[in-house]
């Protein structure tokens, strides 16, 4: 489905699933790669037919990050060939972060560099017991991409961001539960099941509603107090209008479960 080289992508049950599919190369961002997560990230946000997305890794491994050997091939357009690469990658990001179905990395490995940074930036994030996490950026003298730099001191509060910054110190899932990286763990064979159970059950929800509330939150962050409860005031008053609004105060007066996917 999409035609894509980078990344293997099917919908069923109106779950996406996305797998990062370069497998030769650990699952590494290179154009082509952020060329078809922006893509594939249009796609989903498009298609009515999708109200939850799955975002994994193939192999053992979610993503190692930025494909260093392909950006030392560029040599002295190399300044040019990152600015189109993070071009993508972060148009993809931005879609994945403010589109309406709720996006969940079930992260099955390392996720290191732009890994992590795409990691940190779905909605949930389900880790396998041997995953591990680090930003590993400064490690190889670069700097962080894919939203990293936004969401990580929003998650972990700016210190500890710096911090695993500067030293890239490597997390186990464990600790990037703790520190409110990962909201899940889960043993390695079920990463991707468990994963979609929960894409399934959040693919019956209110999936206009699911975005509206994504959208508050994360705005929630550059407004003040009045600014931001105004904001909720009017997208609150707007969604009882809509389908969803109507249908899930109606079935809550009926006593009965709501049906959003009408």
């Amino acid at each position: 489905m999409g035609g894509y080289t980078t990344i293997a992508f099917d919908v069923k049950d109106n779950v996406a699933t996305i797998k990062l599919d370069r497998q030769e190369a650990a699952n590494a961002v290179n154009l082509e790669l952020a060329k078809d997560l922006l893509h594939v990230a249009l796609q989903c946000d498009e298609s009515s037919e999708v109200r939850a997305v799955v975002i994994t890794g193939t192999g053992s491994v979610f993503s190692v990050g930025g494909d260093l050997k392909s950006f030392a091939e560029q040599g002295s357009d190399l300044p040019i060939h990152l600015k189109e690469v993070t071009t993508y990658l972060h148009a993809a990001m931005s879609r994945f972060t403010r589109m309406d179905a709720p996006v969940i990395a079930a992260v099955n490995g390392v996720a290191a560099g732009a890994g992590m940074s795409m990691a940190i930036a779905a909605d949930l994030v389900i880790a396998a017991e041997s995953s591990r996490f680090t930003m590993a950026y400064t490690r190889v003298g670069l700097t962080p991409d894919g939203s990293a730099s936004y969401f990580l001191p929003r998650i972990v509060g700016l210190k500890r961001a710096l911090e695993l910054t500067l030293t890239n110190r490597v997390l186990s899932a464990q600790e990037a539960y703790e520190l409110g990286i990962a909201t899940h763990i889960v043993p390695d064979t079920e990463v991707l099941t468990q994963a979609h159970m929960m894409a399934a059950k959040l693919a019956h929800g209110p999936r206009t509603a699911f975005g509206a509330a994504k959208r508050l939150l994360h705005s929630g962050w550059n407004q003040t107090l009045e600014t931001q409860m105004e904001n909720e005031a009017q997208t609150l008053a707007k969604m009882a209008q809509t389908r969803e609004g109507i249908e899930g105060i109606k079935a809550f007066l009926e006593k009965r479960p709501p049906n959003f996917k009408r």
